[in-house]
Formats: structure tokens, C-alpha cells, sequence
């Protein structure tokens, strides 16, 4: 077909049955204005402007099309449309996704009467809102002019539309309203029942604001108010959401509280849009919002039944408060001067030291006869267990930290809030705290590994791993020959998963205030006693998202291994520093009998894994971040070529930190002035 056809059938159409309202014709209308590719805009827009010059070459057919636009539009309820579409519906999270789902396999009902549905049907395509927002304002509202939009009864079909318009800010009102009054906002911001809430008042204004503009369109005598107070009010509004906003990064937040806000938001800012509808005094205008909402329904209409936009939308609040919380874990991973960086390099080693013992009881489980769901129970335990204690004795897991300074680095790029110099300073800190706590981590282990093998051949007489599980163990860290490298990767995405799941946890326990309820339940309370209660509850708090994370980081790196085997799946993990650990084990299986170039090799593969371990969590961590705080980073090239400048001019600086001889010698001076001037004061006094 072609629009000249299109146009045809409608008069015709239209000249048989004057109500005509089938929504058929406008669907191929639309079909030939869509380009063949969502991406062409050029396209989209000349069939645009190709529509304009037919319409406005043909009376009768811009006034057929007219009559039947408003006959589809008139015939059928609009508040639905401007209340529903790209407002986040009062269920919750995971029966809104099971909806969905659903509807992937089962399309909801099409209800004709309601402009909502027709809407979904006319843009059907998940990938109309492309070339619709991609295409001028300018040339949406040409093509309004082209059209007209002025029947017989222009008065009547002007005050019909708008009594649609009125209704659906009253429900936008009202659900304004209901959330003001939910409890889980009452709850962080209780000062809402001290004064009187904007959340109420709004609605008392809009209500009187509809019975006025309603008297209007029936009597033109009547004078027609504007929506300036309510907009004062509606700003209001949105303070204490920003403020709950900002207690929620001190108390932690949970998702229905991050979908009550994304609901409040979103039904301020279209409420918003209609009000300015409403009281346009000019049609231009007018036509300019119409076409802004219009390109926004699209998105909205597109993305509606889309799983990964509402995770996207309703966990924003709730992933940037993850990650805020690993950006402040962070902080702790990140050395600043040579003592703090010699501190790190005693918590790696420290750590590097259990992990040693930890492969060695993976080496004996290993051993054992047992299914699949028994080794991943075994090492489960194991992983889980060494890793909990790492954390209690407040050593290093090298590995952990990408998935916590990413978070950082995302904190310091959000906003500008520091220069390029400075956010560079920041990743040569990272860098250098890294490359330590690797050091330690690995110097350690394969030591403390090398001597467990040696002293099990002395005590029982034969090696811990015979000389066929050594090559084994050799295999395993092969970058090219074997799957180390994918398996390294899968170990990178379980540390970024465990860093988000330690910031979950540490939310969790903020905003469910996990310590003062445990200190109220009277048996632990007989059992502790008040004094160490208080002291558990306290480590608790501070401590449950690391022990966790670090809980359910084991889970992971237990049973993938073991699912890979049940399932028939080439998928299991490798990490850096058990790696290493293996390495020696094989060292002394094979009685030191190993070429310099197996183990150089050997080691490469040890330090390739280490490296996408690494890279796979950091950049998966960052990439959280950033997105969350809705944060771009456009100075990439120059903040590279900062860090390579630098690293050529003083490589040192990456990997050692600087003598701190100036600030050593500003606080000598510092303290001998000021016993010089304690002296002088003391001579004065005995004057």
C-alpha cells in the first residue's frame, strides 16, 4: 500500500459509515510512515514530510482523516493513557515480573475501548519508540498542523478530550496522595505527620483547580485559574522524596521503597506535563508538549513489557545503595602511604597463608568417593569457611578488592567531583594496593603450600598428590592448552556477585535495623549477657554484608565445578592465589623434577588467571556503578594518556609508595616552632 491509498480507503470508508473508528487504517497509516529500519531517521522523517504535502494537497483527504482520528480518539477512554503508560504500577516487584513473563508466552487481553490499548496496538514494534524519538519535534507538529484537527463540533470534541485530560490529573493526584500516606515512607521520614503534608494539600488544590477549569468549558464567562500554586506544592512534594532519598543512603533502602519513589516521581513529573497542557494559552505550545509526551509513551509503551527495564527501573535506588556500600568497603582496600601499604602486604600475607591450608583440604576431599552434591557440600564448607575466617582475622583476599574499589573509583568520576589529576591519583593508589595485596597473597600461599607437601611426605611417608594429579594440577593452569582462562572468568563474575551480595547484606542490615532487633530477643539476651550482646550486635552490624559475601562467594566457587560435572558442562573456577597453591603441590609431587620452562610457563598461566579474575569483576563492578548513579565517562582517552605519562615518567610510583620524607620534615619544624614559641612565652610570663 501507500499513504495516497491509505488516505483513499479512509474517505471511502468514512463516506459509507460516518462513526468509523477501526483502528486498521491508522495502523497501515503508521506502517508506511515506519521506516524499514528503526535507525533511519532521514527516512522516517521524509515519509513524515511526504505525509504533510499529501494532507495539505488533498482537502478531502486531510479532512477525512480528521474525522477519523477524532472519531477513534472520542469514542474510546484516554486517562488510562496518560495515568498507566510509563508509570510504575502499585504491585510489587516480583508479581509485576511474573507478569511479564507471562505475557512473553501469553498476551494480555486487548480491551478496544481504552486508547491504552489501542496505543500498544498502533506501535506494536519494540523498537518504534527508535525512529518516533529520533525525528524532530518540529516535524511531529507540522504534521498536527497538516492535519487540523477541527471537526463540526470543535467546541464539543475540545471539551470532551479535555474532561479526559482533568480525570486523569485527578488520579494522578490521588495516587500522589497515597503514597504520601504509605507507611514505609512515614517510616523514613517521620516528620511528614508533624506538619501538614504537601502530599495532602495537592490534592485539596487540584480538585479545586478541575471544578474551576470544568466551569470554564461550560461557560467561557468563567474565569479559568492556573496551576502555579499547585506547582509549589508539587515541588514540595518532591523534596521529601529527595530527602528520604538521601536518609536511604545512611539507612539502607529497600526495593518496595525504591518503587514507591519511582511511582511518586514519575507521577509528579506527568502530572506535571498535563497541568501544562492545560493552562497552554497557545496551540504551538500545546502541540510541543503533546509531541515531548508523545515520544515519552512511546519509550514507555515499548518498554512495558520488558523484564530488563523494570529490574533497570526499580532497582536503580537499591543498586546504587549496593554499590555505595561496596564504594565505602573500598576505601578500606586502598593504601595512601607506605605504612598502610606495608599493612596490606601483612593481611595478604595473612591470607595467603590460610588459603595454603585451604587447598590443602580441598586436595583431601578430593580424595574421598562421593557424588557430585557431596564434593560440592565439602568444598563449600571449605571456601566459605577460609574466607569467613580471613575476614575475621582481618586479612586481604587480593580478589576481592575490584569489586569494591570499582565502586569507589564510580563514587569519585560521579558528578566531576574531582579533577582528572586527582581521579588519577586515585587508580595509581588502587593499582599500587592491588598489586601488594596480589603479592602477598601469592608469596605466601605457594610457600606455605611448597612446606604442607613436604611435611605430609615426611609424616606419612608418600607425596600429597601423586605424580598423575600433578600434571593434573598443571593442566588445570594451562592459559592456552586447557580452559583456565573461561573458568578464571567465571571466578571474576562470582567476585563481582559476591561484592554485590556484601552490599546487599550491609544494606540489609542498616535498613532493617538487624542489631537493635537481635538485642531485643530476651534468650540471647540471658545467654550473652547485656555487655556481649551489645558487642556481637555491634560486629554483626558492621560486619554481616563482608561475612556473607564472603559466605556465599564460597557457595559459588563450591558447586559450579560440581554442576558442570552433573550437568555434563565444561564450567568450573579458577582463582589466583589457589593456583598457586596448586602449582607447589605439583612442584613437590613431581620431586622438584620439573623443567624451567613447564615452570615458567606454569607461572604465567598463574599470573594470566590472576588477571581475569581481576578484569572480569572490576569491570563488571564498574559498570554496575556507573549505571547506577547514571554516570558516563567521556574523558577516558585523556585520563589514559594521564596514566601513561605518568607511568613512564616514575613506572615506581604503580607498584611502591613514596617516602614520605616532606611531610616528616614539615612536622619536625612544625613541632620545633611551636616549642620555641612555648619558650619565649614562658620567659615572657617570668618577666
Amino acid at each position: 500500500m501507500s499513504l495516497d491509498s491509505v488516505l483513499a480507503e479512509i474517505e471511502v470508508r468514512l463516506g459509507e459509515y460516518p462513526a468509523l473508528n477501526d483502528i486498521q487504517y491508522l495502523r497501515d497509516l503508521i506502517a508506511e510512515i515506519r521506516p524499514p529500519r528503526p535507525q533511519d531517521t532521514a527516512r522516517a522523517t521524509d515519509n513524515l514530510r511526504a505525509l504533510c504535502f499529501v494532507l495539505q494537497s488533498n482537502p478531502a483527504w486531510r479532512n477525512a482523516l480528521r474525522c477519523y482520528l477524532v472519531q477513534v480518539l472520542t469514542t474510546r477512554k484516554l486517562v488510562h493513557l496518560f495515568t498507566d503508560v510509563g508509570i510504575t504500577q502499585n504491585i510489587g516487584f516480583w508479581s509485576a515480573a511474573r507478569q511479564r513473563l507471562m505475557n512473553k508466552f501469553l498476551p494480555p487481553l486487548v480491551n478496544d475501548t481504552y486508547i491504552k490499548d489501542v496505543f500498544g496496538q498502533l506501535f506494536y514494534k519494540k523498537t518504534d519508540h527508535i525512529w518516533i524519538n529520533a525525528v524532530a519535534d518540529q516535524s511531529w507538529m507540522d504534521l498536527l498542523k497538516a492535519i487540523g484537527f477541527r471537526s463540526r463540533a470543535p467546541r464539543a470534541t475540545y471539551a470532551a478530550l479535555t474532561c479526559e485530560i482533568l480525570s486523569a490529573v485527578q488520579v494522578l493526584s490521588y495516587r500522589i496522595t497515597n503514597i504520601g500516606l504509605e507507611a514505609e515512607l512515614v517510616r523514613n521520614y517521620p516528620d511528614i505527620e508533624k506538619f501538614e503534608s504537601p502530599f495532602l494539600r495537592q490534592n485539596d488544590a487540584i480538585n479545586d483547580y478541575v471544578i474551576c477549569y470544568t466551569k470554564w468549558l461550560a461557560d467561557k464567562s468563567h474565569e479559568r485559574e492556573d496551576s502555579k500554586h499547585i506547582e509549589v506544592l508539587l515541588t514540595q512534594c518532591e523534596d521529601i522524596a529527595n530527602r528520604i532519598r538521601r536518609t536511604a543512603a545512611m539507612q539502607g533502602v529497600s526495593i518496595s521503597l525504591t518503587r514507591l519513589l519511582l511511582q511518586l516521581m514519575q507521577s509528579i513529573a506527568r502530572l506535571r506535563q498535563l497541568l501544562d497542557m492545560l493552562d497552554s494559552r497557545s496551540t504551538d505550545h500545546a502541540a510541543a508538549i503533546g509531541t515531548t509526551l508523545f515520544k515519552e509513551l512511546s519509550i514507555a509503551e515499548n518498554h512495558s513489557h520488558s523484564l530488563r527495564n523494570l529490574m533497570q527501573s526499580n532497582t536503580e535506588l537499591l543498586s546504587l545503595q549496593v554499590t555505595e556500600r561496596a564504594g565505602k568497603s573500598g576505601e578500606h582496600y586502598v593504601t595512601n602511604n607506605r605504612a598502610e601499604w606495608l599493612e596490606m602486604l601483612r593481611s595478604a600475607l595473612g591470607a595467603g597463608f590460610i588459603v595454603g591450608f585451604m587447598a590443602l583440604i580441598k586436595i583431601l576431599f578430593g580424595t574421598l568417593a562421593l557424588a557430585p552434591f557431596g564434593y560440592a557440600v565439602l568444598y563449600s564448607l571449605n571456601y566459605s569457611g577460609g574466607f569467613m575466617l580471613v575476614h575475621v582475622l582481618h586479612f586481604t583476599i587480593a580478589t576481592k578488592q575490584p569489586a569494591m574499589t570499582a565502586a569507589l573509583l564510580a563514587r569519585a568520576i560521579d558528578g566531576g567531583k574531582q579533577k582528572l589529576d586527582e581521579l588519577a591519583e586515585l587508580i595509581v593508589r588502587v593499582l599500587r594496593s592491588q598489586f601488594i595485596a596480589i603479592i602477598g597473597n601469592v608469596g605466601l600461599a605457594m610457600p606455605t603450600a611448597y612446606a604442607i607437601a613436604w611435611a605430609w611426605l615426611a609424616i606419612t611417608g608418600k607425596h600429597l598428590v601423586s605424580p598423575e594429579k600433578a600434571q593434573h594440577l598443571l593442566h588445570d593452569i594451562d592459559p592456552f592448552g586447557s580452559l583456565a582462562l573461561p573458568h578464571a572468568a567465571i571466578a571474576g563474575v562470582c567476585l563481582f556477585l559476591s561484592g554485590l551480595i556484601s552490599g546487599y547484606y550491609d544494606n540489609k542490615a542498616s535498613y532493617g535495623n538487624i542489631p537493635e532487633r537481635l538485642r531485643q530477643l530476651a534468650w540471647l539476651k540471658r545467654l550473652l549477657g547485656e555487655a556481649r550482646l551489645l558487642r556481637v550486635t555491634t560486629y554483626i552490624g558492621n560486619n554481616l554484608g563482608a561475612l556473607a559475601g564472603n559466605f556465599f562467594f564460597g557457595i559459588m566457587l563450591g558447586t559450579i565445578g560440581q554442576l558442570g560435572s552433573f550437568f555434563g558442562l565444561p564450567i568450573d573456577i579458577r582463582h589466583i592465589t589457589f593456583a598457586s597453591a596448586n602449582f607447589a603441590f605439583a612442584l613437590v609431587g613431581l620431586d622438584n623434577v620439573m623443567s624451567w620452562q613447564v615452570a615458567a610457563y606454569s607461572l604465567f598461566g598463574i599470573i594470566a588467571i590472576g588477571m581475569v579474575n581481576l578484569g572480569v569483576s572490576f569491570s563488571l563492578a564498574m559498570l554496575v556503578a556507573l549505571r547506577s548513579r547514571r554516570v558516563s565517562f567521556g574523558q577516558g582517552g585523556l585520563l589514559t594518556v594521564l596514566l601513561w605519562t605518568r607511568f613512564k615518567e616514575n613506572p615506581r610510583d604503580y607498584f611502591f609508595p613514596a617516602k614520605e620524607v616532606k611531610i616528616e620534615t614539615e612536622t619536625e619544624t612544625g613541632s620545633e616552632s611551636e616549642k620555641e614559641n612555648e619558650n619565649e612565652k614562658e620567659v615572657e610570663n617570668k618577666k
